[in-house]
C-alpha cells in the first residue's frame, strides 16, 4: 500500500487539475496538507474530488464526462455544406448524432456548447413527397435535441437568365459545326440543361447571426462554425477583431485552405466521425 500511495502522490502532484477553480483548489490543498500525511486521507480526499468533478462540475453524456470550461460557445452549422461533404466520405447524414458532434467539437476547442443553430434549405414538395417529408422529419428531429435551433429557407429556382446561360454554355461545349449549331439552338434549346433549385440566402443568414450573437448581443465567448466555406472568412475576421474567439470545423473534402490558414480549425476525419459522432 505504501508503494501505491507514493505512486498516487506523484501522479497527483503532476496532474493537470484546474487550480483556478476555487472549490477545486480548496480540495486540492486539503489533499496536499492532510492527504499527503496519511494514505487513507489521501484516498478519501481524492474520492471527494472525483465525486465533485462527476456530479457538480461535469455533465454526463453518452457515458462520457465532459468537463465544464471557462468559455461558452455557440455552434453554427452550415447544413447544406455538411450534408454534401458527409455523403462524399461515404457516411449517411442521417446517421450523424449532431448533439454528440457539437459536444465533441466544443470539447476540442476547450469550451462549453451553449447552443447550436443548424441552417438548411428545404426542397419544394413538387420535387417529390418522399424527398420533401423525409427532409422535414430530419429537421424536426434536430429541433428536439437540447439547445438546438433550426433555421430554414426554401430552395430557389434558377432564374430564366441563369437557365439560358447554362444552356448556351452546354451548346458551346458540343463543338458543333456552323450548320448544326443554329439548328440545335432553334430546335433543341428547350431540352438542354435542367431547371435547378439552389440554396440562396443561407450564407448571409449564418454570417448575420454569427455577428449579431457574438458582437451585438454578446451571447457567447466563442463562435464555432461547422463549414469549410471560405465565404465566411470576412465575418469571422470581424468577430475575432472584436474579442470573440473564432474556430471552424469541417470534413476534409471541401475544407477551404484559406479558412484554415486564417483561423483555428479542426478537420473532422471520417474515422473520427464514425468513432465519436454516430447515433447509438
Amino acid at each position: 500500500m505504501k508503494q501505491d500511495y507514493n505512486a498516487w502522490k506523484e501522479c497527483w502532484r503532476n496532474s493537470k487539475i484546474n487550480k483556478s477553480n476555487f472549490i477545486e483548489r480548496d480540495i486540492y490543498y486539503k489533499i496536499e496538507i492532510i492527504g499527503i500525511k496519511s494514505p487513507v486521507w489521501f484516498y478519501i480526499c481524492g474520492a471527494i474530488l472525483g465525486l465533485y468533478k462527476l456530479f457538480l462540475r461535469g455533465i454526463v453524456c453518452g457515458g462520457e464526462i465532459t468537463l465544464k470550461f471557462d468559455k461558452d460557445a455557440i455552434v453554427f452549422i452550415d447544413g447544406n455544406n455538411f450534408y454534401h461533404n458527409t455523403k462524399k466520405i461515404g457516411v449517411k447524414p442521417s446517421r450523424i448524432d449532431f448533439f454528440k458532434l457539437c459536444k465533441f467539437v466544443c470539447f476540442k476547442f476547450n469550451c462549453n456548447c451553449k447552443k447550436t443553430i443548424y441552417y438548411n434549405s428545404i426542397p419544394d414538395i413538387r420535387d417529390g413527397n418522399e424527398v420533401y417529408w423525409g427532409h422535414i422529419k430530419f429537421l424536426e428531429n434536430l429541433r428536439m435535441l437540447p439547445n438546438f435551433e433550426v433555421k430554414m429557407r426554401k430552395l430557389q429556382k434558377n432564374s430564366t437568365k441563369e437557365i439560358l446561360k447554362e444552356r448556351q454554355y452546354i451548346i458551346s461545349k458540343l463543338d458543333l459545326c456552323g450548320l448544326c449549331k443554329p439548328k440545335v439552338e432553334e430546335n433543341c434549346d428547350f431540352c438542354i440543361g435542367n431547371i435547378k433549385r439552389k440554396e440562396k440566402g443561407i450564407d448571409v443568414m449564418i454570417a448575420t447571426d454569427m455577428l449579431e450573437r457574438s458582437i451585438i448581443k454578446k451571447e457567447c465567448d466563442c463562435c464555432i462554425l461547422i463549414s469549410g466555406d471560405a465565404d465566411f472568412i470576412p465575418a469571422l475576421d470581424i468577430i475575432k477583431n472584436n474579442g470573440t474567439d473564432v474556430f471552424s470545423a469541417s470534413l476534409p473534402r471541401g475544407y477551404s485552405s484559406e479558412l484554415r490558414k486564417k483561423h483555428h480549425y479542426l478537420v473532422l476525419e471520417k474515422q473520427l466521425i464514425l468513432d465519436k459522432c454516430l447515433k447509438d
